[in-house]
């Protein structure tokens, strides 16, 4: 379960929201939404430890992340809206080497081959990620999705962007299946994607300051 009680984001000299609450359950699928410069990404990084928030507090089963920190990294996977890739690598060498930064050891090659396979990047598999479309460059990084399966809490930075309706309605099925599993997912995304129920809403501009 994940739990903000009375968050308050604050960045730079700007409040950009406060009093925030919320509890997500297994089987959860939240969206975040909000005008541009509402604080969407910053609530997304309040959530998953990676900035602390102004006040208020974020747990995770019940425990505050600040006491938690190592076991509930464990337990997540983040994917910020940028691809984050070395562009002299290919796109196998990217996703093996943020399996092995992020502590999933259990991740071989081959299933990297797998799961880009899965995500439409047969043909790149060794090409230099420089050479790659920005939806291709997505799906890199959001073959980890399919590598991930035993980390719960999914957060997702505009996960859609740059890709295409087929590829939104297969990542819609991916998110919907991981929640159907028992699975917790947060994102933020300006597109309407067919997921199997429709998500839990934060209409983040209700609290902006």
């Amino acid at each position: 379960m994940l739990q903000a009680t009375d968050l308050a984001c604050l960045k730079g000299d700007r409040l950009l929201f406060r009093g925030l609450a919320l509890t997500l359950a297994p089987g959860d699928l939240l969206r975040v939404a909000g005008p541009n410069g509402v604080g969407k990404t910053s609530l997304l990084r309040l959530l998953t430890g990676l900035t602390h928030p102004e006040a208020g507090e974020v747990s995770w089963q019940g425990v505050a992340l600040r006491r938690n920190r190592e076991r509930f990294h464990r337990a997540l996977l983040y994917l910020g809206h940028a691809a984050a890739l070395n562009d002299m690598l290919s796109p196998l060498e990217n996703l093996r080497f943020a399996c092995a930064a992020a502590g999933d050891e259990d991740v071989d090659e081959e299933r990297c081959v797998q799961a880009l396979v899965r995500i439409g990047l047969a043909e790149q598999l060794d090409l230099p990620a420089r050479v790659l479309s920005q939806g291709q460059r997505r799906r890199v990084g959001l073959a980890r999705l399919f590598l991930s399966a035993q980390r719960p809490l999914w957060v997702l930075d505009e996960p859609f962007t740059a890709l295409d309706v087929n590829a939104v309605a297969e990542l819609a099925t991916t998110l919907s299946d991981h929640c159907a599993a028992g699975g917790i997912v947060v994102l933020t995304t300006h597109q309407e994607a067919p997921f199997a129920r429709p998500p839990q809403v934060l209409d983040l501009g209700s609290y902006a300051c």
